[in-house]
């Protein structure tokens, strides 16, 4: 790694970028396989879905970029081999399997929801740990992105349940707002 002086430590640098190369290989992984489930989907659903993924992957095609640029920005190196991030990721594959339209969007709020777990763990070990405020904030942003992510597909899913069920029961539950 380069010797910086951007007033972090190298330790503080490294547990960076160890954050930094488990998010880039998150993002990686839900990236293929937001790709997989564009390119297979099939039914009703298929433009919209096929739409919304594409908008999709775009997004974290930007994401990767910007991830394995921070990477190097703070000395390091990006994990940048399918192995490496197979090895990193916290997402899992599913390997010759082909769900339902439903089910692909169901999995893919999941990963976009275990995303957001770990983004926020992280971005207050950033800023609380290893002092790195610029990383936090960068990170905050992406998991911006990942939360509307998710509720369109989570969305999705609602909407099919309730399509199913003829409609809404009533028994949702909503936030309180104080006014």
């Amino acid at each position: 790694m380069a010797t910086l002086n951007i007033g972090l430590t190298e330790e503080q640098r490294y547990g960076v970028i160890e954050v930094l190369n488990r998010h880039l290989a998150d993002f990686y992984l839900l990236n293929i396989k937001t790709k997989k489930y564009h390119w297979d989907v099939v039914g009703p659903q298929f433009m919209t879905l096929h739409e919304l993924w594409e908008e999709h992957y775009n997004t974290l095609s930007e994401n990767i970029d910007e991830t394995a640029e921070r990477i190097r920005a703070l000395g390091g190196y990006p994990a940048g081999t399918a192995k490496g991030f197979l090895e990193l990721a916290t997402l899992k594959e599913h390997p010759n399997d082909l769900p339902s339209a439903t089910e692909m969007v169901a999995r893919l709020a999941n990963d976009h929801e275990q995303v957001i777990r770990n983004l926020r763990s992280d971005i207050n070990r950033c800023s609380d740990e290893f002092q790195d405020e610029g990383t936090a904030d960068f990170l905050t942003g992406i998991m911006e992105q990942h939360e509307d992510m998710a509720w369109m597909l989570r969305s999705f899913v609602e909407g099919e349940q309730l399509y199913s069920s003829g409609g809404r029961t009533g028994n949702e539950t909503q936030p309180t707002v104080n006014a």
